[in-house]
Parts: structure tokens; sequence; C-alpha cells
């Protein structure tokens, strides 16, 4: 499933061909949406906006649509009057007089007052959104050390979407890494300078990854292992899915568990279990 800065990319890319334009025509792929295409038919966009992995279309009306992704949905920008090969789906179409932006294969969709957009299910649940501008490590920090949060695992916690929005697999792994903390540690029971780091390490994981389409090694590693010759896949992280293979840390053994059905990686001697 796309993490909280692939859907910001996505929302870049797609807010780069219909912010201020009009979208002429809207197609739905849905029959429960199809009433909807004349509501946002012939009015301007505004703008695009991201909470976690949601993605909201506003139009200057008053109206908004809303999309998630989930695990295979995927948007598509494209020339108008051009659609891409492909056999999926087609769930949502916005033509603008030289563009259209497609949305393939998810399903939850839906078209909303702007002004009610608070009482959606998801949105209404869900913490602040790691890529916000408004976000810092001090609020983070501070969502640490809040009771509610007090007994969760970091394993657990980190793919809560009500503790931060955002946060999937990948970056679990990564960020847990990066501030050295065992997934299996409770929220309550780091200190106050382990919240720090976290936090710390939440932000920067979280915005290195949006800026470079997915790289979350430092520019230096990523680009000594560029030119070795390893292929992106195997310099984009630290740990997450390099399970057997050395730490580029410390040289140890990346190990993978199990839990709750999700893969979950760690060095053990970069994030040693508390004692």
């Amino acid at each position: 499933m796309p993490e909280g800065p692939e859907i910001r990319r996505a929302a870049d890319c797609i807010e780069a061909v219909l912010a201020g334009e009009i979208v002429e025509a809207v197609r739905f792929g849905l029959p429960r949406l199809r009433r909807h295409a004349p509501t946002l038919r012939g009015h301007r966009v505004t703008g695009l906006e991201t909470r976690g992995k949601a993605l909201l279309t506003h139009f200057e009306h008053g109206w908004s649509l809303y999309s998630h992704n989930q695990l295979y949905g995927v948007w598509r920008v494209q020339r108008r009057g051009r659609l891409p090969k492909t056999n999926r789906s087609l769930r949502v179409a916005l033509h603008t007089a030289s563009h259209s932006a497609l949305l393939y294969s998810a399903s939850d969709i839906s078209v909303w007052r702007t002004e009610e957009l608070a009482a959606h299910p998801f949105l209404a649940r869900i913490g602040p959104d790691i890529l916000s501008p408004a976000l810092s490590w001090r609020v983070i920090a501070a969502r640490l050390g809040e009771a509610r949060f007090a007994r969760r695992q970091l394993a657990d916690l980190y793919l809560d979407q009500a503790f931060l929005a955002g946060v999937g697999n990948y970056l679990r792994a990564e960020i847990l890494f990066a501030a050295g903390l065992d997934p299996a540690r409770r929220a309550g029971d780091l200190g106050r300078g382990e919240r720090g780091r976290l936090a710390r390490a939440t932000l920067a994981v979280s915005r290195r990854s949006y800026e470079t389409a997915g790289i979350v090694l430092p520019p230096r590693l990523a680009g000594r292992l560029e030119r070795e010759g390893l292929p992106r896949e195997r310099r984009r992280f630290f740990v997450f899915g390099r399970d057997g293979h050395p730490c580029y840390r410390c040289g140890g053994e990346v190990q993978r568990y199990e839990r709750g059905g999700r893969r979950l990686y760690r060095c053990p001697a970069c994030q040693p279990a508390a004692a």
C-alpha cells in the first residue's frame, strides 16, 4: 500500500495539471458515484490536500472528492484523449481542457461538501499528517507521552493512523531503525530523550522519503551504493526488505519478524532490546 510520501507525490502530479483549472468532464466507474458527476463538472479545482493516505481534491464551489488508494489504487496523469494501456478498472476520470487525472482500482471514493469532511469516518479518527508543514517533532514527542498510547508497543503504534497518519510498513521499520529503538518497546517506557529522538526521526525519514521518491538512506550513502552498482531497491532502506543482509551502519545481520501478519525488520545491534 502506498504510504504518506507516495500519496503526497501523487497529489503533486495531479495538482500540477488540475489546480486552477475547470474540470470539463467527470466520469465515475462505480455506479454509486455517477450521480455526483454533475456536482463536480464545470467547476474549478482549487487544490489538492493529503491527510495520511487519503487524497482530497477541492473544488471552488465547496465540494471535495475523497479518495484512498487502499492496496491497489493508483493515479495516472495524461494528456487528455490519451489513456494508459492497463487492465486496471478506471474508477475516476477528471478531464480539463488539456489533461486527465485518472484513478484506477481503488474503491474507497466519495464526494463530500468540503465543510463536512471532518465527519468522514476515516478523516475523523486519524492523527496529524506526517508531512504536514505544521507538524513539529515536539508535537510527536508529546503524543508519545500521552496516556492513551503509553501501553502500545512501537511496532503497533506506528501503524495506527490515529497516532500519526501516513506511516506504513516501510516507514515504520526505517523510523524505528533511525531512532535506534527496538519495535517491542512500549511508548510509555521511553525516556524523554528517546521520545525526542524518535520524534525527530519520524519527521526526518518521512520527509526524506517524500523528497527522494522513496529513498530513506542519507544522500551520501545512497550515492556511494549507486556508484557501486546496486539496484535502486537495494539502496533505498537500512532494514526494510533487507533480512539476511549486513546492516549499512554496523555490519550486523538484519532480521525479519512477523507481527500481525505484517513484515517487520530490525537490526538487533543498532536497535537493542530493552534490559
